[in-house]
């Protein structure tokens, strides 16, 4: 079992955010990623509002940017490696991974993020990589000169339909209200572009197909008016995120809807444990507000360590 100062559990925004300031604390860190660093947003096609790039940067490059800084400062970021349990031992912790392998961390950061939501629609999950995808970045190329749907009226759900007009020949934004919730700047440019259509107070009852493959979408109305029929090619949903909480059941306190609650700093009901990003109850979910408040988490848990140390 390998003895480890801080270990992270989520390798995207807050997660690198934490392991560089930790690792530059001279911390022994260790940042676990079930997948490829960066999270989310490495399925981004462009940021702009992140500080100092006036430009916008695409979502991966900024990812990468993120990782090797955390690496030049010490940190040690396992991608594809999962961890499967944490168990307080006295006042530290045991991680144990997908592999069995275990480590003893002092304090631990939770920084697991949240999923895209389901719509719960018959043929979602038969169409699913056959039409319906929750990833524009990675699955628009696929649909050039098609007509395609996005599900959704935040600014998740705009900007990847903006992103969709790169490829496809319509994109048709299906959302439940008469109004969207995105950003201003992003409606504004939603609305004023010719390939995309809003259909408006609308929601997907059904997802249709043929020989294997999404052929339309069965809308309804909600304010009572007659359903329809929409032949699209491809389904892209942004109804919302689930918060990846498992590993913290039965340790520290949640929302009613699933997210850890934290302190100003980062601070989990359970002393040693802290969570940043996504998974927690922070209204505002952003890129910005994720690496800050990953910074806030490691403070907090590099001090908490230095405190065990003086009380020795």
């Amino acid at each position: 079992m390998e003895n480890i100062d801080i270990a992270i559990v989520g390798a995207g925004p807050a997660g690198l955010t934490a392991a560089l300031y930790a690792a530059r604390a001279r911390a022994r860190t260790v940042a676990f990623e079930q997948g490829i660093p960066g999270g989310q947003i490495v399925t981004t096609d462009w940021v702009e509002n992140y500080p100092g790039f006036p430009n916008g940067i695409s979502g991966q490059a900024l990812g990468d940017l993120m990782l090797a800084q955390a690496e030049e400062f010490g940190a040690d970021v396992k991608p594809f490696c999962s961890i499967t349990r944490i168990e307080p031992d006295d006042l530290d912790f045991i991680l144990t991974t997908s592999e069995e392998e275990r480590y003893k961390a002092h304090a631990v950061i939770l920084a697991t993020g949240a999923v895209p939501r389901k719509l719960g629609v018959p043929g979602e999950v038969e169409y699913t990589g056959r039409g319906v995808s929750w990833c524009a970045t990675c699955d628009g190329a696929l649909f050039k000169d098609k007509t395609v749907c996005v599900v959704g009226g935040g600014d998740a759900a705009i900007e990847e339909a903006l992103f969709l007009t790169k490829f496809a020949s319509k994109v048709h934004v299906i959302h439940r209200r008469d109004e969207l919730r995105a950003t201003k700047c992003i409606q504004e440019r939603c609305l004023a572009h010719d390939k995309i259509e809003v259909q408006w107070s609308r929601a997907v009852r059904e997802i249709k197909g043929e020989n294997g493959r999404v052929v339309g979408v069965d809308l309804i109305s909600t304010k009572g008016e007659p359903g329809f029929y929409l032949p699209v090619e491809g389904v892209f949903i942004f109804v919302g995120v689930n918060p990846v909480n498992e590993l913290a059941q039965d340790l520290v306190d949640m929302s009613d809807n699933g997210y850890i609650t934290i302190d100003h700093d980062g601070r989990t009901s359970w002393p040693g444990l802290y969570a940043a990003g996504d998974v927690t109850d922070s209204s505002l979910k952003q890129v910005v507000t994720a690496a800050a408040k990953g910074a806030s988490a490691a403070f907090e848990a590099l001090r908490y360590i230095d405190e065990r140390v003086c009380s020795i």
